[in-house]
């Protein structure tokens, strides 16, 4: 009987034999944190990134980032909105400017004594002359507006270029009238005003240049 089981086993094909000396080899994957990673795409710049990047390329770097980083919708705007924020910070200050020289016009009416009736009624036809400049600015800006709302940035630049003209007018005047002297709150406007122009005028530019 021995005999006859080993014959057997010598008739058995190898194969066969291996197969029963031991569970089937389990296949190991590899894990899923160790595959091919995957890239993230890079993160979009946040609004004070774009704020920072947008007055950067402006000639008043610290103007700008308090004007922009007043508006609370600063925060959702695009270039284009930042545009637009800054060409309203310079129409409140145009606005101011038309309300200084009116109270000063008023001032200059009502305290002037006889004998300074005189300079003191040049200087304040001068100072009304000032106030209805500043409101030309704020009109001017108030169109900027408009036209960046349209898209139309070239008729923005007018506009913004033309606000910022308006006040210099009120300055020439009163060298021309030797007897009074130009306010230093209007020469503060004057120049804060000039300068947040010329933001206004870099930032549309660069809105322009984005849209095309």
């Amino acid at each position: 009987m021995a005999m006859v089981v080993l014959i057997l086993l010598a008739l058995l094909p190898f194969s066969a034999l291996g197969s029963r000396s031991g569970p089937t080899a389990v296949q190991h994957h590899g894990h899923a944190g160790h595959g091919t990673p995957k890239h993230s795409s890079p993160p979009q710049p946040t609004t004070a990134e774009l704020v920072r990047s947008t007055c950067n390329s402006t000639a008043y770097y610290d103007l700008c980032v308090s004007a922009l980083g007043a508006d609370p919708s600063s925060a959702t705007a695009d270039v284009r909105g930042l545009s637009t924020i800054a060409v309203s910070a310079a129409a409140a200050n145009a606005s101011g400017g038309a309300a200084t020289a009116a109270a000063l016009a008023n001032g200059t009416a009502t305290s002037s004594s006889n004998a300074q009736a005189a300079p003191a009624t040049g200087a304040t036809a001068l100072l009304r002359t000032c106030a209805a400049k500043y409101g030309q600015a704020r009109d001017a800006l108030a169109a900027a507006g408009d036209s960046i709302a349209q898209q139309d940035y070239d008729f923005a630049s007018v506009h913004v270029s033309a606000a910022a003209e308006y006040p210099q007018v009120c300055k020439a005047l009163f060298r021309r009238l030797r007897s009074a002297q130009y306010p230093p709150e209007l020469a503060a406007r004057e120049e804060t005003l000039r300068q947040l122009c010329s933001v206004a005028l870099d930032i549309i530019a660069r809105a322009s240049n984005s849209s095309g």
